[in-house]
């Protein structure tokens, strides 16, 4: 925004220097990034935030300088001459005005103007146009701009002939309809474009830009003024489809001031009048949508409290708010109801009217002090466990990644079992953001997909993040999920050779049972759902799945002739049966005895309920159990596999001897053949 400070001073009695008010215009917020002396005159740029457009003017500036400085505004609002608002003609013109839909367009007001004489600007306003960059054209387009940077309320002058109708409608544009505009571009429209037009035809695209065949030049004899308030966010999509950008569009996506439109419109009739001549002979708006001004109750004691101020008073306050243009009226001891002027739409809250406070006052007075902070201990559970969690699998060699929480619904295809319609985001900015993904699995796989074709051999990657999903009543609910993607192999070293480790669920259900242990979990199982699909069980509920990915997932992710394991459990429900006590058990006294059982099983019993059985017969003297060989091949017979499993015994009160343990070593052997028709070898 530009604006010049002689311009300035016909608002505000302004007497410090440009360069100390451009200082203190930016310590209150609003920010001068250059003053240039320029023909008399000094010439202010200022950065103008998105929730400001009331500096998108002269006058909203001078009332900020106005604050700042301590002084009055000079009248800016006051009513003009009833011959500016409602025309005196014996021969008014018959002319309507159509809006299609009143969101789209809260308020038009048009007049017309005849018999104008079109012609150069008088010098004075050429150079105030000129100095802030916006090109003379002539008398009548200058003073419609002149009125827009003045008031910050955009106009726009037709040709009534060129119009050639005796109406004028606010309406969305018909898919295809062409518009010239002003720089000679064609512009092909559609539905999602706000248009005005005549009877027939697009003659300018609301709040952007007007059509080159109704703009006024030295021909014009009548004009059409227009003063109108279009809905922002129409205006700023219409114009990034088009490709266009104005100062007007500028204006209109920021919003006007819907209460200042009809005294802009009369402000600049005055002065076309003044410069132009011409009658004005109708003026009419369209009835404005009712919006009430917002009141705040304002506390004068948090005031002080939020700032650290004591010794500021309630007249410091109200001449403040005052300055500012927002009605006071006092409610009690302590307290304000504060009016909020049209003008400050962004003002909503108590804290923004202490926010304008604090920046009256200047930051740089509010007292630095450290807070009355006592020290206290917090511990957030699920928070350490999140973290604990991180460190066990990074430990055990896994990597961490980051990924996105919205996803396409193409990329939800790689996930076997959806257990629920996942939430769609209403506005999503592009295909691959149209939905909350209610699992982390696609997203690994996505990753997974990317660092093989960066010819990564290995990957073991994990992620916690919340996933989302739509409950009973269709209400949305996250929860906090744990994921692990695993892929390729890995070459070991060890006594027998190098050993090629291929990814896969044993591997998934190793890295569980090593996070369960230091998490204190003991109860728990694993069973398995069909060749592709393991539960994961705590306490005897269900809260994971261990997967081995299809092939036609994998293909639609591009991962070629490699396997994928991945898991997914919900760290809500596992961390409800997490102990994190550690307690000291006294090391062995007495020596251990181990004696190996080899044998050979039928592939479809579970491992786990051969322990189970072992440890039940053995009783107390078994201190462990556990699988130390596994083994497929030749000497296997096809549908079986060999274990070797070994058994510990132990007692806490003396040393075992053999005669004790041969017949329970020789019950755990029995119970392999009876209740299971194991081989031993």
């Amino acid at each position: 925004m530009r604006f010049t400070y002689n311009w300035l001073k016909e608002f505000v009695n302004v007497k410090i220097p440009a360069q100390e008010l451009a200082k203190r215009l930016t310590m209150a917020g609003l920010e001068v990034v250059s003053v240039k002396a320029m023909d008399n005159d000094f010439v202010f740029e200022a950065e103008i935030t998105s929730n400001r457009p009331d500096c998108l003017s002269i006058v909203g500036i001078a009332r900020e300088v106005a604050a700042i400085l301590g002084v009055k505004l000079k009248v800016v609002n006051n009513r003009l001459n009833k011959k500016y608002l409602t025309p005196k003609t014996k021969h008014p013109a018959p002319f309507s005005i159509e809006i299609e839909n009143k969101k789209d367009c809260p308020l038009y007001n048009a007049k017309i103007i005849r018999d104008v004489k079109i012609g150069p600007s008088p010098d004075w306003l050429k150079t105030r146009l000129e100095l802030i960059g916006c090109r003379s054209i002539n008398n009548v387009v200058d003073i419609t701009n002149y009125i827009m940077f003045t008031r910050g309320q955009p106009l726009h002058a037709f040709d009534l002939d060129k119009l050639n109708s005796d109406r004028v409608s606010v309406r969305r544009a018909r898919s295809g309809e062409k518009l010239v505009i002003i720089d000679g571009q064609e512009k092909t429209l559609d539905a999602d474009i706000l248009v005005i037009a005549n009877k027939n035809n697009p003659v300018a695209i609301a709040g952007v830009m007007g059509g080159r065949d109704t703009e006024v030049n030295p021909d014009t004899k009548n004009v059409l003024l227009e003063a109108a308030v279009f809905n922002p966010a129409l205006v700023r999509s219409g114009r990034r489809k088009l490709g266009l950008e104005s100062e007007s569009s500028y204006r209109f996506e920021r919003g006007v001031d819907l209460q200042k439109t009809e005294f802009s419109s009369s402000e600049c009739l005055r002065l076309i009048q003044e410069f132009s001549q011409g009658e004005c002979v109708f003026s009419k708006s369209s009835a404005p949508l009712k919006v009430k001004n917002k009141k705040i109750t304002l506390d004068i004691t948090r005031v002080k409290k939020i700032l650290g101020i004591e010794n500021i008073n309630q007249a410091k306050i109200k001449k403040i708010l005052y300055d500012l243009g927002f009605k006071l009226k006092t409610k009690g001891k302590n307290n304000l109801s504060v009016e909020i002027s049209s003008h400050r739409p962004d003002v909503t809250l108590e804290a923004d009217l202490i926010e304008e406070i604090a920046r009256l006052l200047g930051y740089e007075n509010i007292p630095t002090t450290l807070p009355a902070i006592i020290p206290k201990a917090s511990f957030d559970r699920k928070r350490e466990l999140v973290s604990k969690t991180k460190d066990i699998l990074v430990g055990l060699g896994l990597n961490e990644v980051i990924t996105y929480s919205l996803i396409s619904r193409d990329l939800l295809k790689s996930q076997i079992n959806q257990r629920s319609e996942p939430i769609e985001i209403a506005n999503p900015l592009s295909k691959e953001q149209e939905i909350l993904r209610p699992t982390l699995i696609p997203s690994l796989l996505k990753c997974t997909a990317y660092n093989l074709n960066q010819k990564e051999n290995y990957i073991n990657i994990f992620e916690i993040a919340n996933g989302f999903l739509k409950s009973t009543d269709n209400k949305p609910r996250e929860g906090i999920l744990l994921s692990i993607a695993l892929c390729g192999s890995k070459t070991y070293f060890l006594q027998q050779g190098l050993v090629k480790d291929e990814a896969g669920l044993s591997n998934l259900k190793g890295i569980l049972e090593a996070l369960f242990e230091h998490l204190g979990i003991k109860d728990y199982d694993f069973h398995s759902q069909g060749a592709e699909e393991i539960s994961v069980n705590v306490h005897q509920e269900k809260i994971g799945t261990m997967l081995n990915l299809p092939t036609y997932i994998l293909d639609n992710l591009d991962i070629k002739n490699k396997a994928v394991v991945a898991l997914e459990l919900s760290l809500d429900r596992l961390f409800s049966h997490a102990d994190l006590t550690k307690k000291f058990t006294q090391l062995p006294v007495y020596p251990a005895i181990s004696r190996d059982i080899s044998f050979i099983l039928k592939e479809e019993l579970p491992v786990e309920e051969v322990l189970k059985s072992i440890k039940d017969k053995a009783g107390e003297l078994l201190s462990g159990v556990r699988v130390v060989d596994y083994y497929k091949g030749k000497q296997i017979s096809a549908g079986f596999k060999g274990l070797t499993i070994s058994c510990i015994y132990r007692s806490d009160r003396r040393t075992l001897t053999e005669t004790e343990i041969d017949p329970i070593h020789t019950d755990v052997v029995n119970i392999l053949k009876e209740k299971f028709q194991a081989q031993i070898r």
